[in-house]
């Protein structure tokens, strides 16, 4: 079962390093260049310093200058260690889809790593390797984890969220921030043991969902495993735990972008493929490419540079898509980001999982605006616009054992780096 704890965090002491605004960062998997140099540039102890390390020199290695820079900022005070454990509660309100604002709570805490499986930990979708070397290059030289997990769990009766509300209800604001995207993080502090125990205490006989940072978990078993049997605190990765139930969690689409289209017959191909297996409908704008999030048969947005013409795509039959995934439970069948993988990459276009895997023609993005812009301006061929999965399909799918496809869901808002560091051990040396 889960085993989840209290940690003796490394945090920012924020009298040192300044406001909480300026040392906070998106994770690393979703900034670009521009984006990383504005948030280093707002202060040399901002995480991303950490979480997408560049060394100062062409040829220098990116991974032991983290590993430099977070010794230096714990040496000039700017990073401590606690001395005792604790718990930290981030609430986040942010703009919801629809209009309004919504808050999303959850507690960063550290989790043990254990193999995938029933009862424990479970995995819901499939990851790339090029991260998972990446993330496991940079634990290894900070020996520490510099961003948390997104972890889910089933939460029916109320426990977790009532000892997290009676924490924050006995605890006083410890910091806050806004970030650019205008999510509020504020986040209280635990130490009190009875609240400690209150907190970690239901996880014991629960599940965990991994809903975001399947590779920097699947990097701290690599991690715990070179440390040896022993136990100790490289047993653990830094998480962030999200209750099923709480109605702030929200899932947003990744839309599929494909290129290497250029050949005639390619096209061809395609398009007679597309009118073969959907209903297909002109619209009149692109602002209308994105589905609106629902059940029933796969309903997709598409867009190709040549025609520039939108278009609304609906699978006239759902025996298709069984068929090309006879070998799948049915929650998996019904799966907008499974069906479109099995029946138009891979069938119509011939992509292998490898492809897949490493990116061969295909990219993704997770707005419909950055995703239009790309296909228009020939970065990319075509682009299939998705509806969100709801979080309900995502644990069925999980429960069955099967992983989905990548970058099948966008949990929002994101949790920022920089609220706390987990390290990997106690000691320096």
């Amino acid at each position: 079962m889960a085993d989840v704890q209290p940690l003796r965090a490394l945090r920012h002491d924020l009298e040192r390093a300044g406001p909480l605004a300026r040392l906070i960062s998106p994770p690393y998997d979703v900034l670009d260049a521009q984006q990383r140099a504005d948030l280093a540039a707002r202060s040399p102890y901002n995480a991303v310093h950490l979480d997408l390390p560049q060394a100062p020199e062409p040829d220098g290695d990116p991974y032991l200058h983290a590993a430099l820079l977070l010794d230096g900022w714990r040496d000039q005070g700017a990073v401590v260690q606690d001395d005792e454990p604790s718990l930290l509660v981030l609430e986040q309100e942010f703009d919801a889809p629809g209009g309004g604002r919504r808050t999303r709570r959850g507690v960063h805490a550290r989790v043990r790593v254990q193999p995938y499986g029933p009862g424990g930990v479970r995995p819901h979708e499939r990851t790339h390797p090029g991260p998972k070397e990446d993330r496991l290059r940079l634990t290894r030289a900070t020996k520490a984890n510099v961003s948390p997990i997104f972890v889910l769990h089933d939460d029916p009766e109320g426990t977790v969220t009532d000892a997290l509300q009676r924490a924050i209800d006995a605890t006083p604001l410890y910091a806050s921030a806004t970030d650019d995207e205008g999510t509020e993080q504020r986040l209280h502090r635990i130490t009190d043991p009875d609240l400690l125990a209150a907190v970690c205490a239901p996880f014991a006989d629960r599940e965990l969902l991994i809903a975001d940072g399947h590779h920097r978990y699947e990097t701290a078993r690599v991690y715990a495993d070179e440390q040896g049997a022993q136990d100790g605190p490289h047993r653990f990765v830094l998480a962030h735990l999200v209750a099923l139930q709480d109605p702030g969690l929200a899932v947003f689409p990744t839309h599929r972008l494909l290129d290497d289209l250029k050949d005639p017959v390619t096209q061809e191909r395609l398009g007679t493929a597309l009118k073969e297996l959907f209903d297909v409908t002109p619209l009149h704008s692109t602002d209308e490419l994105r589905p609106p999030d629902g059940q029933g048969p796969l309903t997709l947005g598409y867009l190709d540079r040549h025609f520039n013409q939108p278009f609304r795509l609906v699978l006239k039959d759902q025996a298709r898509a069984d068929a090309a995934l006879r070998d799948k439970p049915a929650a998996f069948r019904h799966l907008d980001t499974a069906v479109l993988e099995a029946l138009v990459l891979r069938d119509v276009l011939g992509m292998t999982e490898d492809d897949v895997a490493h990116l061969n023609g295909l990219g993704y993005s997770r707005t419909d605006r950055e995703a239009v812009e790309l296909i228009t301006s020939g970065r990319y061929d075509c682009g299939f616009f998705l509806r969100a999965s709801p979080v309900e399909q995502v644990r069925e799918v999980a429960a069955t054992g099967e992983v989905m496809p990548p970058k099948s869901t966008f949990f929002h808002p994101k949790v920022p780096s920089g609220l706390t560091f987990n390290p990997l051990a106690y000691s320096r040396a």
